[in-house]
């Protein structure tokens, strides 16, 4: 009896750890299955906690105003002065910068060069922050309703942030350069200290992958190129889905026979972002009854005229051949001759 009553009670304390282990294994495998169901809901709550973030968001950011206002009190006559400097070099860099611009305007201009597309950027402001074990994003407060659709580019004053994940009415969500799912192709331009001999290898494409580190990696294309620390990191903009040259950063070793990227951007303390907006409208077809010439704006040649045939008429008959007629006689009679 009391070995029943012992079997009985280990049978109970057993079966709810079974039904949450079945539980579990239920909603990992609906979770995999129904991932877009998932962000879809996300979306949905975020867009409806948007303002209930602003104003939460709102006396905390002006209490680390206040807190930045007092401790950078001391530093304001030193950096007063430094920003004199620096505005006098930019000023200069920005008179070389207008007549480059226009030599090579010029340029395009002779050799009948097509200009690259414009890029609408709309601006955004960072409203919230994740970061899991598998995601690291932001959260805007742009989305749909600003034109803002996933896979455009995020930057701020100092490079490149992340793309667009996931974009809803009024929010979308950022994935951010340094999450494991980034992976953008970029171009790895040699710096100006190096030698002529490296700077005759040219730009370097290679393709950047985020790992959850501050600092993501760089898989090269090709190994037959050399990396130097301080080369500049760039957008290629293969494939047409980031427009190319967007600044990302430094390419810094990471001691263990490989090169990282020390970006530029810091996500943490971007506050207003801009979202590029690169996509290409498609080009109309032309119907398909249109020549290839008027289709490129030429009018097409008329056609020459059709060659004039006969029509075609029956065979005339064959002539018979007339019978030979015997010749006359040389001498003769004079009756003959009056008839």
């Amino acid at each position: 009896m009391a070995n029943a009553w012992k079997i009985a009670r280990k049978s109970n304390a057993q079966l709810p750890l079974v039904i949450v282990i079945a539980l579990a294994v239920v909603l990992v495998l609906l979770g995999k299955a129904q991932s877009g169901l998932f962000d879809q809901a996300r979306m949905r709550v975020t867009d409806w906690m948007a303002p209930v973030l602003m104003k939460v968001r709102a006396p905390v950011q002006g209490f680390d105003r206040w807190m930045g206002s007092v401790s950078e009190i001391f530093s304001v006559y030193e950096q007063n002065l430094k920003l004199k400097e620096e505005n006098a070099r930019l000023r200069q860099w920005r008179n070389v910068a207008i007549v480059l611009q226009g030599r090579v305007g010029r340029y395009q201009t002779l050799l009948h060069a097509v200009p690259a597309p414009q890029l609408n950027a709309v601006l955004a402001r960072v409203i919230g922050r994740a970061s899991r074990p598998f995601l690291q994003t932001m959260v805007l407060d742009a989305g749909r309703g600003n034109q803002v659709l996933p896979g455009e580019a995020v930057v701020d004053a100092r490079g490149m942030i992340g793309r667009i994940y996931l974009a809803g009415q009024r929010t979308s969500w950022v994935i951010l350069l340094t999450d494991i799912n980034s992976r953008i192709p970029v171009t790895v331009a040699p710096s100006s200290a190096k030698s002529a001999a490296g700077m005759a290898q040219g730009n370097i494409q290679a393709m950047m992958t985020g790992d959850n580190t501050g600092q993501p990696a760089l898989e090269m294309v090709s190994r037959l190129v050399t990396l130097h620390a301080g080369d500049q990191v760039v957008s290629s903009g293969d494939g047409g889905l980031l427009p190319p040259g967007l600044p990302i950063g430094t390419v810094v070793p990471d001691g263990h026979d490989g090169w990282r990227v020390s970006l530029l951007a810091d996500p943490a303390s971007s506050q207003d972002v801009e979202v590029l907006n690169f996509s290409k409208p498609p080009e109309p077809l032309p119907p398909t009854a249109q020549l290839p010439a008027e289709a490129a704006g030429l009018k097409p040649m008329e056609p020459p005229p059709p060659p004039v045939t006969a029509a075609p008429t029956a065979p005339a008959p064959v002539a018979a051949k007339p019978k030979p007629v015997a010749a006359a006689p040389e001498a003769a009679s004079g009756e003959d001759v009056d008839r």
